[in-house]
């Protein structure tokens, strides 16, 4: 099969809707498939082997979030030169937009998945030069409209002109019906490359020594410093634990984004800046190193649809903490790999204590989070998605099928009577 990939953003871009991108394509290849990633152009982005790049307007969203021009014609000409078997596109919006008109003008089946809980970064929108009001009760209530009347409505209308949805998580599934689409919903999480259950114990014994700093435990999470990331949670939780326990952990926050700043000031009002270590971004190849020196993975994002950096931390052998949300209960059973509560931070620290506080759950924790991530293959995941493709290819030809009979048999009854007319005549 030949499939277009169509997206908002990719690489250099850091997030988790490029990573599954990238991971399913590649596990694609490996089955023979060709795969063909059309993404926004970026400063400093480097040239991929089968990664066609689009224009992007000059001007970004919040100041930093490229956006994508969807009418640049290099998009319908490189799929009509590639003669494309499918386009799966990764956002409603936009390039999502041109998925769609190409696939109805070209007759080729589309297939959407729902990556994002779009009304957890309406923020972004709000804070950008996009919306102009300064009354903030007035922008509270577009706000609102936006989140709980046009979002679902749009998704609605956008998920039943496709040919098939994918979500990432069973829950999102239950999401996108109650939302009113009829389309046909698969469930495909992102998959783990083989390459994360590859641990350089070494070096992640020498990243433990240089973070502990004679402290008893260590901590990290991978995350965007972004608001619908939830940060603050986790770092307030510390400070709780800190007062509970003391001074006996460190913290690694692995990533970078628009909240650092003021996440560094947090941690300095609550007298945690000793404890909390930014590192920045790092290479997925180096991060299993940092979860893998680790004695727990910290998460507390509500916004999530599939806990990728969840499963990521899982295949480095590390058991998880987290806020009970959509995306996130799915991958995390709790007492089987991890602890999951409610979205109270003394519920949650209290998580933390019963795992660090029990050695023998620590470690059956661990060995239940790594059984979690082998399921998560991305080998497994890519299989699943091309029977999902062939599926609806084969509904495709099908619908082509009955097409061509359907209009053979009203030719063949049009010319049957036009003959009859013309007997009676003569």
């Amino acid at each position: 099969m030949k499939i277009a990939m169509l997206t908002n953003n990719y690489k250099p871009f850091i997030g988790g809707v490029p990573i599954s991108i990238e991971r399913l394509a590649n596990g694609l290849e490996m089955l023979g498939h060709e795969v063909y990633i059309f993404a926004p152009t970026y400063e400093g982005q480097e040239a991929e082997v089968n990664v066609i790049r689009y224009k992007s307007f000059s001007q970004k969203l919040a100041g930093f979030i490229v956006v994508p021009n969807c009418f640049d014609k290099i998009v319908e000409k490189k799929i009509r030169e590639l003669d494309v078997d499918i386009i799966h596109t990764h956002h409603p919006m936009i390039i999502g937009n041109t998925a769609i008109r190409l696939g109805k003008k070209l007759g080729i089946p589309v297939v959407f998945t729902y990556h994002t809980k779009y009304e957890e970064y309406l923020h972004y929108l709000v804070n950008s030069n996009v919306i102009h009001i300064s009354n903030s009760k007035i922008l509270e209530v577009c706000e609102k409209y936006i989140r709980c009347k046009m979002l679902p409505k749009y998704i609605r209308s956008y998920g039943n002109r496709c040919d098939l949805l994918i979500a990432p998580s069973s829950e999102i599934k239950k999401n996108l019906i109650e939302k009113g689409i009829k389309t046909p919903i698969e469930i495909l999480p992102t998959g783990v490359p083989d390459i994360l259950f590859n641990t350089d114990y070494q070096s992640a014994q020498k990243i433990r020594q240089h973070y502990l700093n004679q402290k008893k435990f260590l901590f990290c999470t991978v995350s965007r410093l972004a608001k619908e990331k939830n940060i603050d949670f986790i770092i307030k939780g510390l400070n709780l634990l800190k007062n509970d326990l003391g001074d006996i952990f460190n913290f690694i926050i692995i990533g970078d984004g628009p909240e650092k700043n003021r996440l560094e000031l947090l941690c300095g009002s609550l007298n945690l800046e000793d404890n909390v270590f930014f590192v920045g971004e790092k290479p997925n190849e180096i991060i299993k190193e940092y979860q893998a020196a680790c004695d727990l993975f910290l998460f507390a994002s509500t916004s999530e649809t599939q806990g990728i950096v969840l499963i990521e931390a899982m295949a480095a052998g590390l058991s998880v903490i987290a806020v009970k949300s959509t995306g996130v209960n799915d991958v995390v059973i709790d007492g089987i790999n991890g602890i999951c509560t409610e979205g109270y931070i003394d519920k949650w620290v209290n998580g933390i204590k019963k795992v660090i506080c029990n050695k023998n759950l620590k470690d059956n924790l661990c060995k239940g989070a790594h059984e979690t991530a082998i399921s998560y293959s991305s080998s497994n995941i890519a299989l699943i998605a091309e029977k999902l493709y062939g599926k609806i290819l084969n509904k495709k030809k099908a619908e082509e099928y009955e097409k061509e009979t359907d209009s053979y048999k009203a030719n063949k009854r049009y010319y049957k009577f036009y003959n009859h007319q013309i007997f009676k005549k003569g």
